[in-house]
């Protein structure tokens, strides 16, 4: 493609820009499948989200709804009686006084609400799958951890620190951990983090180590840096100079 192509390919990447973007939850998008939606009715809850985000349309015609799917209008009201019928839509009514009209629009609450309870779902799963895994293997601290029970008493190397401390502590670590990863941190990725130092009391110093040690490992993710600090904390291993003492006496054998 030549200058003058690209320039046309931008303007018209503008043009469309300029025409509005709607904002359709990305759950929708990965689980509709898991909600027993076919494609064809995903996408038709996507443009009902379009029309009130973009064009400020509450309640799209059949009409309106058959020219940006291509479909047919009894097909259209099919899916949007199933959608109703199925808890994921339902149409709100209500009056404007002043200008004596009756008016409806679409409501998403209920497919919100199903989305959330699949996403509560699967996180229950993943703890679940965290915690078998935690207590399959022997420690003390896997155990506390993941059975809601505290950690030993003063923690592991450090003791609670004064208001606000932990808070701070945790945002530098968010920073540092997403320059290493070259991205932003998922929220389950930041809550491991807080698990470490609000939870598991580990130093700041011993979690930039277990980062460490992973990068050098080549395998940089949190459930490799969790098992990093599992190990330490079985091994009583506090500070920088006792993860010297340990990584010397593993590779010598000793252990």
């Amino acid at each position: 493609m030549d200058g003058k192509g690209w320039n046309t390919w931008g303007e018209g990447v503008a043009f469309g820009l300029e025409n509005g973007m709607a904002v359709i939850p990305y759950a929708l998008l990965k689980y509709y499948r898991k909600l027993n939606l076919t494609g064809s009715e995903a996408m038709l809850l996507i443009h009902l989200l379009s029309f009130r985000q973009v064009e400020g349309i509450d309640f799209p015609s059949l009409e309106e709804l058959q020219a940006v799917t291509g479909r047919s209008i009894s097909v259209i009201a099919g899916e949007l009686q199933k959608l109703m019928k199925e808890g994921f839509i339902s149409i709100d009514g209500d009056n404007d006084e002043l200008r004596d009209i009756h008016y409806e629009r679409y409501n998403f609450s209920g497919l919100y609400g199903k989305l959330g309870a699949y996403l509560a779902e699967v996180s229950q799963e993943h703890s679940q799958e965290k915690r078998s895994r935690a207590e399959s293997e022997p420690g003390s601290r896997a155990a506390a951890h993941y059975s809601g029970s505290p950690a030993p008493e003063g923690g592991y190397g450090r003791p609670a620190a004064p208001g606000g401390t932990e808070t701070e502590e945790s945002r530098s670590l968010f920073s540092i951990f997403e320059k290493e990863f070259g991205r932003p941190l998922s929220p389950m990725e930041c809550e491991s983090i807080s698990g470490w130092v609000d939870e598991d009391r580990y130093p700041e110093e011993l979690i930039l180590l277990a980062l460490k040690e992973s990068v050098f490992a080549g395998k940089v993710h949190f459930r490799y840096i969790d098992r990093i600090l599992l190990e330490w904390a079985r091994n009583r291993v506090k500070n920088a100079q006792d993860v010297k003492a340990y990584s010397q006496k593993f590779r010598s054998g000793g252990r």
